[in-house]
């Protein structure tokens, strides 16, 4: 899994935009002004952290110890729900695409009614396509 996959990936969901709130890394892909992945592009501590439901972030945990682990640097409240995947693992790229689609898909269930909308018609109002 290529940083260039992942970026590829994330700004091809629509509303998608890079950015960097917390300087040059990690690297954030966000829709609606809301964070779905981090990209940490580092080869020796090549990461993503990204959005997943409890049970199946724990699931993803249990399978793959020392792969997925509780969301690095994040806040003990946001633990259950957000996950570190790294990349430099034996881990299927498929199952990794699986894990940002997830994690696009959970972040773009809890926007507004509106925010929804506006995507489906290929506005965003923050950026990306």
């Amino acid at each position: 899994m290529t940083n260039e996959q992942i970026t590829a990936w994330c700004l091809s969901q629509p509303g998608a935009y890079e950015d960097f709130p917390f300087g040059a890394i990690p690297i954030c892909y966000k829709v609606c002004g809301k964070l779905f992945l981090q990209l940490y592009p580092e080869l020796d501590n090549h990461k993503i952290t990204i959005s997943c439901e409890p049970m199946l972030a724990d699931f993803y945990r249990q399978q793959y110890p020392f792969t997925v682990v509780p969301g690095y640097h994040c806040h003990g409240r946001l633990k259950p729900y957000m996950n570190t995947v790294y990349l430099n693992k034996d881990l299927d790229n498929t199952l990794i695409f699986d894990m940002i689609a997830h994690s696009y898909d959970r972040v773009v269930s809890k926007l507004t009614r509106r925010e929804r909308e506006e995507l489906r018609r290929g506005y965003s109002p923050y950026g990306g396509r």
